[in-house]
């Protein structure tokens, strides 16, 4: 398997909350359904490119998504 970014929850719903975005908004900017970007939210890794793509249809950096290491 290729490289993966582990992508934080909290961090995604803290965005989410700040721009008044549901799940079926997001989904929608991401250009999947509801079920997928319940699968890609749930999956925690995901690849680069579905994390780059995940931060632009939140209108963030990429690295505003991403876990950090403590």
């Amino acid at each position: 398997m290729g490289r993966q970014v582990v992508i934080d929850d909290a961090k995604i719903n803290e965005t989410m909350a700040k721009k008044k975005m549901s799940i079926s908004k997001l989904a929608k900017a991401y250009g999947v359904s509801r079920s997928r970007i319940h699968v890609i939210l749930n999956s925690r890794t995901i690849t680069p490119v579905c994390a780059g793509r995940l931060a632009e249809a939140l209108g963030v950096d990429v690295t505003e998504i991403m876990e950090t290491e403590n």
